[in-house]
């Protein structure tokens, strides 16, 4: 019912092969969310392969604290106020069993186009985002997100998918994130796209994947996925249609897997997944030079390391169920740890809870609440401590040492008709930016989403 356009990577990974199933080889349902309009001419074209959607997902959000006064540079710019950013985005699925008559093979494409801007960057924070659809599309009409094929074999026992691929949609993943608007949470948790080395939505890398199940409730997935320099960059992927392959600098190679119980006669699924990947291009040190001083005072070229490498746990479990086949009470946990001497956050730990159909007469609203707290690498910490004293400017676009930050946020999201959900909102920040030095920030707002098709 509230699934965006780009979750069906995620919510492919969260389905369990029933019981029953077959070992047949076809093509999985693709994501057939409710929408404003009964389309006769979508019902027509997904009989006969295509699925076409169209939606427009809307945030805002405005401070009602006042941010940090000061004279230096960065402070002056900082105000009060408020923001808009959103996403129309465009998908078409092609099952070219029903087309063409290739058993279990389909490919999958979206474009979004993206405005407006964030507010979080109004009182100082850099980190996250308090809307998460704003930036990575380019500022053009139409940013190609992904484009690839992916044969499924042995009835969803074997999936492999290549093409241009966004990896963190398929690792990481989960399409419960975006019952949220701050960009700590939604998409994914924030620590895991610590490195611009990790393809998220809505970048993509020319990439390979592949996915088994050896039993109905437990995958095994791993891939490989060129790291392209400067991918968050418009000179390099403004349209995002720039296949050469030219700014290709190493690799990407993440390894998952997860336990997918459902109990309770089916009523309360859960998803317990583990990973790690490693990222095959030097990085500098975040605070030792060459000779093991501290580059922030030396002023030498900082230590480089052939590799670098991130970990993650997720888990997610409804814990009760009411009347709706999809209500109840969901928790979600995890936490993200990244090689500490080349990462900006070392780690990120998170929770939420989302309650669905309380109220036996509003049973499709949604109640949420999330927080994450990011811990900055000691080295990061160091480095800019040593800045200070030395005159150098900061990084990461910070005006005081970076330490660590909470994000929380809570909604309740209503459905208004079939296919429009509308969502007020509140987020807090803890120490924007993880420094101490700025307000806590407040805010109030809203998220949209729209289903046309």
């Amino acid at each position: 019912m509230d699934k965006d356009i780009g979750s069906a990577p995620s919510v492919l990974v969260a389905t369990p092969i029933a019981s029953n199933s077959s070992t047949q080889t076809s093509v999985p349902d693709f994501s057939h969310p409710e929408a404003i309009i009964s389309n006769p001419l979508s019902k027509w074209l997904r009989a006969r392969g295509f699925n076409f959607l169209v939606d427009n997902t809307n945030e805002f959000a405005g401070a009602i604290t006042p941010p940090t006064r000061g004279s230096t540079p960065g402070f002056i710019n900082y105000k009060q106020g408020a923001s808009n950013a959103g996403q129309y985005a465009m998908q078409l699925d092609i099952d070219w069993e029903k087309v063409a008559g290739v058993r279990g093979f389909a490919t999958h494409m979206i474009t979004v186009g993206r405005y407006g801007t964030t507010a979080n960057r109004m009182f100082g924070d850099w980190l996250n985002h308090a809307s998460e659809d704003y930036g990575g599309g380019g500022n053009v009409v139409v940013h190609l997100v992904y484009m690839y094929g992916e044969e499924t074999l042995y009835g969803g026992r074997l999936a492999i998918a290549a093409g241009r691929m966004s990896e963190i949609s398929d690792f990481a993943a989960s399409p419960l994130f975006c019952n949220f608007q701050n960009g700590s949470f939604c998409g994914r948790p924030k620590g895991i796209t610590d490195t611009n080395f990790d393809a998220g939505y809505p970048a993509a890398t020319w990439g390979f994947r592949v996915r088994g199940r050896p039993v109905n409730s437990v995958y095994v997935q791993t891939g490989v996925y060129p790291i392209e320099n400067g991918i968050y960059q418009v000179y390099q992927h403004r349209t995002g249609f720039k296949f050469n392959g030219a700014n290709i600098i190493g690799y990407a190679a993440p390894l998952e897997t997860a336990w997918e119980p459902v109990f309770r006669k089916g009523t309360l699924p859960g998803h317990y997944k583990f990973g790690a990947q490693v990222f095959s291009t030097p990085q500098n040190d975040n605070f030792y030079d060459l000779y093991g001083g501290s580059y922030a005072l030396t002023r030498l070229t900082p230590k480089k390391h052939s590799a670098s490498w991130s970990t993650w746990m997720m888990l997610d479990q409804r814990l009760l169920h009411y009347r709706d086949k999809n209500s109840g009470l969901t928790a979600l946990a995890g936490a993200i740890y990244n090689d500490p001497h080349t990462a900006l956050r070392k780690y990120l730990i998170y929770g939420a809870l989302i309650n669905r159909g309380l109220f036996p007469s509003r049973p499709y609203d949604t109640m949420g609440f999330a927080f994450t707290y990011t811990k900055i690498a000691k080295g990061v910490t160091m480095m800019e401590q040593d800045s200070l004293l030395t005159g150098g400017a900061l990084p990461n676009h910070a005006t005081g040492v970076q330490r660590n930050t909470m994000v929380m946020e809570a909604n309740y999201a209503i459905r208004v008709i079939p296919g429009v959900i509308f969502t007020p909102l509140f987020e807090y920040y803890i120490h924007p930016n993880a420094q101490n030095n700025l307000r806590n920030a407040a805010l109030l707002g809203f998220k949209s989403h729209i289903q046309f098709m």
